[in-house]
């Protein structure tokens, strides 16, 4: 009965909470949403998919959970205050903010323009400042938590990704700032650093498109299940922990840069000598070559 009693508990973690999510139409943002879902939570679902947002909505309400579809591209400021209107008409408020919508460019930063870097933080770092700008006011009010979701990069410079590696970088300064400014107004910010997690962002080519016929170019073996990492990211944001890494690499490769950065420094170049082409047409297998 005690255990029974705990995972009662567990299911329950956001009861009556709503939870405004972009990127939601897959990979770790679809998960997010089943996981806050199961957590008792009703959940907006904003990206630009629409078929995709209708089919995890139609998913979520079979097993008797609650949501909204928002069809939204967090680079339009006013797309975004849309989404969060249909939102609140709808479930009356908000109490959690997940800044998860983001896509990777890369390529060695010698063949890349200024203009790869401006599309690249357009939606990753200019879309998740808008995104909390949108959803502050209600987070006042119900003295929420916002997640914003960065990456293993967001830590750990690695070549042939500089656009996404600055961008992530940046959204870990942008998170350690607004954890004590947002602490005035009772909102609890937390970082998400992942590390490989089942997604299609290696799927998506430099200017945002999803290939979802190709294969994931990451090893199977170190990809973990969106499923899992949804679990463990839905619980650090309930404990209101201000960073959360998902993956034992990324722990790891984390742990070394920062308190062994020589060793580290050294490994990497060793490990990427002369291999710098292999590593950009790996990166996403050979989506970007016209891209």
């Amino acid at each position: 009965m005690v255990e029974d009693g705990k995972h009662r508990e567990m299911k329950a973690l956001f009861d009556g909470h709503v939870v405004f999510l972009t990127g939601a139409s897959s990979g770790i943002g679809a998960a997010l949403a089943r996981e806050f879902s199961q957590q008792g939570a009703s959940v907006s679902l904003v990206a630009r998919r629409e078929d995709r947002l209708r089919e995890l909505k139609r998913e979520i309400e079979s097993k008797a959970g609650q949501a909204e579809v928002c069809v939204c591209d967090v680079t339009d400021r006013n797309s975004l205050d849309e989404a969060v209107k249909t939102t609140v008409a709808r479930f009356g408020k908000i109490d959690v903010a997940v800044a998860n919508a983001g896509f990777g460019v890369t390529g060695m930063f010698e063949r890349l323009t200024t203009d790869d870097f401006r599309r690249q933080f357009a939606t990753n770092v200019f879309g998740v400042i808008d995104t909390i700008y949108a959803v502050l006011p209600f987070l006042k009010a119900s003295r929420g938590r916002v997640a914003i979701v960065s990456s293993l990069m967001g830590r750990v410079g690695l070549p042939t990704g500089t656009p996404y590696g600055a961008s992530k970088f940046a959204l870990c300064g942008l998170a350690e700032c607004l954890y004590y400014e947002l602490a005035e107004y009772g909102i609890a910010v937390t970082c998400i650093l992942p590390g490989l997690v089942e997604s299609d962002i290696r799927r998506t080519d430099n200017r945002g498109v999803v290939h979802e016929d190709m294969p994931d170019p990451a090893p199977s073996w170190l990809v973990m299940p969106a499923e899992r990492a949804a679990k463990i990211i839905v619980r650090g944001i309930y404990k209101k922990r201000p960073e959360v890494i998902v993956t034992h690499h990324a722990k790891l490769m984390i742990l070394l840069s920062r308190h062994f950065p020589r060793t580290w420094r050294w490994m990497v170049r060793l490990a990427t000598k002369r291999r710098m082409g292999v590593l950009e047409r790996r990166r996403r297998g050979d989506l970007n070559r016209d891209a």
